[in-house]
């Protein structure tokens, strides 16, 4: 069962998002305040986060802020702001999606389940693999990157675009699939935004980025990953 945390300080809100979450299977735990959500992170055993941005102590864009830098799991905003900017600005800040009071229930609900199975799609077959000998380790339990036992510091970008590789060894994707599942699918920007996050990751995990030896170039067709990789 999936555990997702609502934060909000509207008392209606909470029951309401509550009600329709466990009637649709999930189990919820509520916070009213931005520290008492990030504390409730701390806690672990949190799949998904529901984040409104008004909050009285810390600003949801505060809160999702020191998330991100902590774990990387999925994060639904509500916010009655409605300028084009605020949603930009929060979904730069690395929400999943973004949804405007009033919002409908169902609709939230269903929009938690889509961004869910999405977020599947970057886990690991195993918990920890490593690639070529153990020069590069990915562990997906701790989110952790390591380059000859060396930890690499990675943006929560460049590691999901290292996990949707290393998930379909060998597949070739094109731009507009990797913007799908890195940006997500709501980016209005310029797909080739992706190929800097490429080329920044490349800087970080290869011997020579400009002849990699993980992220490959598949000219006229788009990149994939190449690793001769073991399980730990």
């Amino acid at each position: 069962m999936k555990t997702i945390l609502v934060v909000d300080d509207e008392d209606k809100i909470l029951e309401v998002v509550s009600s329709y979450l466990r009637n649709d299977g999930f189990q919820t735990i509520e916070a009213s305040t931005g520290q008492d959500a990030i504390n409730q992170v701390r806690k672990g055993h949190i799949d998904f986060i529901i984040l409104d941005l008004m909050l009285p102590d810390i600003t949801g864009e505060d809160v999702c802020h020191i998330i991100r830098q902590e774990i990387s799991v999925p994060i639904l905003m509500l916010t009655a702001k409605v300028k084009e900017q605020e949603r930009i600005k929060g979904l730069s800040l690395g929400a999943d999606d973004y949804m405007v009071k009033p919002f409908s229930p169902k609709e939230l609900v269903m929009r938690v389940k889509t961004i869910l199975r999405r977020a599947n799609e970057y886990d690991l077959l195993a918990d920890r693999i490593s690639y070529n000998g153990g020069e590069l380790t990915i562990d997906s339990t701790s989110n952790e990157v390591f380059l000859n036992g060396t930890e690499v510091s990675l943006t929560p970008k460049e590691y999901k675009t290292l996990l949707v590789f290393a998930r379909h060894p060998k597949r070739t994707f094109s731009r507009h699939e990797l913007v799908g599942k890195v940006l997500g699918f709501n980016y209005e920007g310029d797909p080739r935004a992706i190929d800097q996050h490429i080329k920044n990751l490349r800087h970080k995990i290869e011997k020579n980025p400009k002849q990699p030896q993980y992220i490959q170039t598949v000219f006229g067709l788009g990149y994939r990953f190449k690793g001769s990789s073991y399980e730990d």
